[in-house]
């Protein structure tokens, strides 16, 4: 694949992802932890199931059990009850064929017995069990090691556990599991322009809002983060700021600072701390766009305005984290949709417009730009729930045509 596309000196965006995620480092130390504190977290090693899940054959009903050749000749056959099932309470007597046993949802069943009768479907006349409509043969059994067999393989190492995934840790009998120790990533904007929402504005001034979406999107990524907040546009504080942030972080974001203009010192600074690899990204919006590596950390240089920075953060930075923390890299999810409006583009970067997505009743996906694109539009992506992802190679496309549609993941949602 060449450096660049049909932008001159414009990396494809394509290249500089997988760059990216080559230059970053994979996590070295892990930590064990209890499994009620491991949501988000991500496993260092395989998970192999040490029971069999359930570990019994057992009821999936409240009924009676037997042995289904009882019926076999006679559905009308009368059956004693001989004992009962409950679960954490099995019947420890023996069983015949010919005979049954009241047995409980999730209650262990009997050896000899091998199908389960609802109980709507039977008559207690004098002890003996009378059925009103037969089962089929192993109707309403759970076996043992349905859902998991022993030795088999539950997590791989890379997993990023879920809510349920505690549930089915706790189904094996598993308390703690090897985790990544967490990321720490130093955040900070840069800009002379720049004020904390509760500041009065001076003429010129702007609030900033880039550092609180970011914080925000990597509270989703279950990092620990240290907030620099903003850097005046001034060489030396620059300097020492990111001197800081290479003390404390895995991870350096800065947004602003990564253009060309005369006060935008991010890259000279860095090209003196770190090795640098700095990108125009054949990519909209969010050409601007820095990487590289610091003496103790990785560096992404987001833009200034607020969809790029975004953007980039979720498209480019997301994954390059993720990877520190010990995940594969998985391609976001992607379909086809009609779109409702005219999409404008130029041929040469990968445009990355901001929409809505919804589907009609027979399932079919139409998509709906959120209109004006500027990258300093922000209500353009917070009604948005999706990105209509458009090839560097591709231009103006009308209404009623197909396009592709990227879901935000739950970074974004």
């Amino acid at each position: 694949m060449s450096d660049c596309c049909s932008a001159p000196g414009l990396m494809a965006f394509e290249l500089a992802l997988q760059q990216l995620l080559a230059n970053v480092p994979t996590p070295q130390v892990s930590q064990l932890i209890a499994i009620e504190n491991c949501l988000d977290r991500v496993l260092a090693n395989n998970i192999i199931s040490p029971v069999d899940v359930p570990p019994h054959n057992n009821s999936a009903m409240d009924g009676y059990a037997f042995n289904y050749q009882t019926i076999v000749s006679n559905a009308d056959t009368p059956m004693p009850v001989v004992g009962r099932s409950f679960a954490g309470e099995p019947f420890t007597g023996t069983t015949a064929i010919g005979q049954s046993i009241r047995i409980m949802t999730g209650a262990k069943l009997p050896d000899c017995c091998d199908t389960v009768v609802m109980q709507e479907n039977t008559v207690i006349k004098d002890g003996q069990l009378l059925l009103s409509k037969a089962p089929q043969e192993k109707a309403n059994v759970r076996y043992r090691g349905e859902d998991i067999n022993k030795g088999e393989q539950v997590f791989q190492q890379g997993h990023k556990f879920t809510a349920v995934d505690i549930g089915l840790l706790a189904s094996l009998g598993i308390s703690e599991v090897e985790v990544y120790a967490p990321l720490t990533v130093a955040l900070l904007s840069t800009g002379d322009e720049l004020r904390t929402p509760g500041e009065a504005l001076n003429d010129g001034d702007i609030y900033e809002s880039n550092r609180f979406a970011l914080h925000a999107l990597l509270q989703r990524l279950n990092v620990n983060i240290v907030d620099l907040g903003i850097i005046a546009d001034d060489k030396q504080a620059i300097r020492d700021a990111f001197h800081a942030a290479d003390q404390q972080a895995d991870v350096v974001i800065s947004s602003g600072g990564v253009s060309v203009g005369e006060a935008d010192y991010t890259k000279e600074i860095l090209e003196e701390l770190g090795e640098i690899g700095f990108w125009k990204i054949a990519m909209k919006p969010g050409k601007p766009f820095a990487f590289g590596k610091l003496a103790n950390s990785v560096f992404f240089g987001l833009p200034g305005n607020p969809v790029s920075a975004l953007v980039t953060f979720y498209q480019l930075a997301t994954p390059g984290i993720e990877k520190m923390q010990g995940m594969p890299f998985k391609a976001k999810p992607k379909f086809r949709a009609i779109t409702t409006s005219k999409l404008r583009k130029s041929a040469g970067r990968m445009d990355f417009q901001r929409a809505v997505v919804t589907f009609d009743e027979q399932g079919h996906a139409q998509v709906s730009s959120t209109g004006t694109q500027g990258s300093g539009v922000l209500s353009s992506l917070g009604s948005a729930n999706c990105f209509i992802v458009m090839s560097s190679e591709q231009g103006s496309v009308e209404a009623g045509e197909t396009v592709m549609v990227e879901p935000f993941t739950s970074v974004f949602l």
